[in-house]
């Protein structure tokens, strides 16, 4: 329900002095309602998604917005790699051509636009009604302001900022994603690159191994269950290595595909594989940073920021509408006035879109404690893995390994001495091949598990510079907040 007041000052004796006077008080209402509600609203917040991007992922040069046509990007990127590809050109060209993270970031081109809008006062109101029969036709001309909107400016505003720097969260945790993913690819091409010469070395043993078992069979000294145990071997070992060479492949593919390349013939040389450089601060150390740097949290805590203030435009809901202006009407003289136009809460109080709100809220609360214990779980679990897959590869490294050699050559000076045929050597240098292949697949799950947890902390930029700070072998004298991602915002 809609009510109307309208006060009218009459020229019948078309006074211009009267006239003027009554336009006057009717202008004077209109910019005292736009003064009213046009409280100044603050600056629009600046968010750089891109540089907290440029700094998670260590790039050397600030990551750009690509603005592309109605095809979008070509399918390959023009500068392709070069016959060498190492892990932060990978990384580098992954972030910068990935589509997903450019559609985040023209994401957030929305919310400034949006954040932008709010700002805005609504568009005044021109009416003009022309009323013709006997007489002298009869004009009528209305100009009116919604006020109610224009009050609640600032607010919007808020809101609006609140869901922007939110969206600029949501970015970097897609090239958080992106960069997790094209370090675990790297990894896995790394290791299926060193692992297929070790299980072919394990071949051309194992193919003396049968050789012997057949010739000694032959000799009458042999048994035929030891060359089909062999054989078995062998065949187990052929399917190994088909599958580290499709392995390769696949990995290789992924790997082109991420830096924007998926047509290219992938055989670039990777890096030299080298084991991780195992992170030595606390458990606890990584927790504290993570939960202050994951954006994921970052994002959810703008979110419940802008409902918090969207409560305060609910109240203002059931009177949304109300408008003031002027209004002239014609006939046997003018006449001029303000008038106000206000809607009544009858039917609608706003009580529903509160409690939509409080509902709202209650689940952006709940989502808030959901995201910090997701990531004190990924931290705590990434961790854990990594300290116990680099106690085992201590243990095969100073171990395993030496034990095996001991054993290879134990067995070269038996048979040397003639006390032993050929084939406990084959069988200890088999073994020793095995534990060097366990080795690297033992190193291979360690780094994967530390791209997990540099992930889980808020990308590599962040964690690097965790274990920057303070000794790695006394308690952290440094805030919790060193090495987090900087703010997404310039306040």
């Amino acid at each position: 329900m809609r009510i109307r007041f309208r006060v009218c000052v009459q020229n019948p004796t078309s006074d211009p002095y009267t006239l003027r006077s009554g336009a006057a008080i009717a202008t004077s209402v209109i910019l005292a309602s736009i003064a009213l509600g046009g409280c100044k609203a603050q600056p629009r917040t600046e968010v750089a998604p891109e540089t907290a991007i440029e700094l998670a992922a260590q790039l050397p040069a600030p990551l750009a917005f690509r603005v592309v046509g109605p095809e979008g990007s070509p399918l390959d990127e023009p500068d392709a790699a070069g016959e060498t590809l190492s892990l932060c050109d990978a990384v580098r060209r992954a972030v910068t051509s990935d589509p997903g993270l450019q559609a985040a970031l023209a994401r957030v081109r929305v919310g400034v636009a949006e954040s932008d809008q709010a700002r805005l006062l609504p568009n005044p109101a021109l009416g003009v009604i022309a009323r013709a029969g006997k007489g002298t036709p009869q004009f009528e001309v209305s100009f009116v302001q919604e006020f109610v909107q224009a009050l609640q400016r600032p607010t919007r505003a808020r809101v609006a900022d609140n869901r922007l720097r939110a969206l600029a969260a949501e970015a970097v945790v897609v090239a958080l994603d992106v960069i997790s993913e094209v370090q675990e690819r790297y990894v896995d091409a790394q290791a299926s690159a060193v692992l297929l010469p070790l299980l072919e070395e394990r071949m051309v043993l194992v193919d003396r191994l049968v050789a012997t078992s057949q010739a000694r069979l032959n000799a009458g000294e042999g048994t035929r269950s030891d060359l089909v145990a062999l054989r078995a071997l062998r065949v187990e070992l052929q399917v190994s290595i088909d599958r580290a060479r499709l392995d390769e492949r696949t990995n290789r593919l992924r790997l082109a595909r991420l830096i924007g390349e998926p047509s290219a013939a992938a055989t670039w040389t990777l890096e030299p594989w080298t084991g991780p450089d195992l992170p030595r601060r606390s458990e606890q150390d990584w927790t504290d940073a993570a939960l202050l740097a994951r954006p994921e949290v970052q994002a959810v805590a703008w979110r419940l920021k802008a409902l918090g203030d969207e409560a305060a435009l609910v109240r203002l809901l059931p009177w949304e509408g109300s408008s003031a202006g002027l209004e002239g009407q014609s006939g046997g003289g003018w006449q001029v006035g303000p008038t106000i136009s206000a809607t009544l809460p009858i039917f609608d109080s706003g009580k529903a879109r509160r409690a939509v709100n409080t509902a709202e809220q209650l689940m952006a609360r709940h989502d808030l404690t959901l995201a910090k214990r997701v990531v004190v779980e990924e931290v705590r679990v990434a961790f854990q893995g990594l300290a116990a897959l680099a106690t085992n590869l201590r243990r095969i490294e100073h171990e395993l390994i030496p034990l095996q050699l001991e054993r290879r050559q134990l067995a070269e000076d038996a048979y040397r001495a003639g006390q032993t045929d050929v084939t406990p050597l084959f069988l200890a240098e088999q073994d020793l091949r095995v534990a060097q292949t366990q080795a690297i697949e033992v190193e291979a799950q360690a780094a994967r598990a530390l791209v997990r947890l540099q992930r889980a902390v808020g990308g590599p930029g962040a964690a690097k510079r965790m274990a920057d700070t303070g000794s790695p072998d006394s308690p952290s004298t440094q805030h919790p907040t060193d090495g987090v991602v900087p703010p997404l915002t310039k306040l």
